[in-house]
């Protein structure tokens, strides 16, 4: 939570991160140096888990000169941070600039400043468009980040936040169902009964139509859920958590794509084969063979087999 001046409804990041305290810049070169080793590669530095830009200059620049030795040396191709909408104005892009900073992830969460209200963000949707013109004007790598289930939004302000990104022009997206953490203001709501989060399916059905929006955009979605670890699961007290959302929406983009092909026939009584791509069998068949248990019930096939040839990705096949 370093740097961040609001505290928001969702928010508790020492949850999220598994951190009690901000890394010192010792820590930092530890880190690099560390990550090299195991890598054996130039690798890229990101600072997450906080408002970056909203820190202390000084502390900024004491992490980022951590980084600079790295990058003289070639072994770093540079830094990415993470901030608010309303947090990068041109003399922080200056300073973000002159220190090898490349890319910036703005944690937009929504385009509907009524959600954004809802939930403290203290910024609203024209923030996330001055801040994303100015970064891309300077020739930064833009992210945006998304929440689904947020207080007060829908599935239509999901969708309405997704198509104000692809109008901004971001080089890639991640997208985050919300979920209840202890210690937060939604907490609270949802223990009142005043806050009813997603349900596993809901965030799935929404989260694959989002995904189709960016990737009809060309653009990339690099994280969908929370990330996990041993701990995460057992502090989450509703919402739609699972340590493989992102392959459950992968899933259901499969899914869809078959279904669309199968309903335009009548298939029942029928053995039939579905062909994907090379490596994306477990995308095609979903955890515990829920697509085909699915598009078995649907069509009412006899037998539904899936095999591979070289095609691209989310691209089915019907074989009959």
């Amino acid at each position: 939570h370093v740097g961040c001046p609001n505290l928001c409804s969702f928010c508790n990041q020492r949850t999220i991160a598994g951190k009690t305290q901000a890394p010192t810049p010792e820590n930092v070169t530890e880190t690099i140096e560390t990550a090299l080793a195991y890598a054996g590669g130039v690798a890229e530095v990101a600072f997450y888990g906080g408002s970056f830009t909203c820190i202390a200059r000084e502390q900024q620049a004491a992490y980022l000169n951590a980084v600079t030795p790295f990058l003289k040396k070639g072994l770093v191709s540079g830094i990415r941070i993470s901030t608010r909408p309303d947090a990068v104005g041109e003399d922080v892009l200056d300073f973000l600039w002159e220190n090898g900073v490349k890319t910036i992830e703005l944690g937009a969460q929504s385009m509907v400043d009524g959600v954004l209200l809802a939930n403290n963000r203290g910024h609203l949707s024209r923030d996330t468009r001055e801040g994303a013109g100015r970064i891309k004007a300077r020739g930064f790598r833009l992210g945006l980040q998304m929440m689904t289930g947020l207080r007060g939004d829908t599935p239509a302000g999901a969708v309405e936040t997704a198509r104000a990104f692809v109008a901004l022009g971001p080089e890639f997206v991640r997208i985050y169902p919300t979920v209840v953490l202890p210690g937060t203001d939604l907490a609270g709501a949802y223990q009142r009964g005043e806050y009813l989060p997603q349900s596993l399916e809901e965030a799935v059905e929404l989260t694959a139509i989002l995904y189709d929006i960016f990737k009809k955009a060309n653009i990339r979605v690099i994280r969908m859920g929370l990330h996990t670890d041993d701990t995460l699961g057992e502090m989450v007290l509703a919402g739609p958590y699972h340590p493989a959302f992102g392959e459950l929406v992968y899933a259901r983009l499969y899914r869809k794509q078959a279904e669309v092909i199968m309903n335009e026939l009548d298939l029942r009584g029928k053995r039939v084969c579905l062909v994907v791509a090379p490596g994306d069998i477990s995308k095609m068949t979903g955890q515990q063979k829920s697509n085909i248990k699915y598009l078995t019930r649907l069509t009412g096939s006899a037998e539904i087999r899936v095999a591979t040839r070289e095609m691209a990705e989310y691209e089915v096949c019907l074989c009959i």
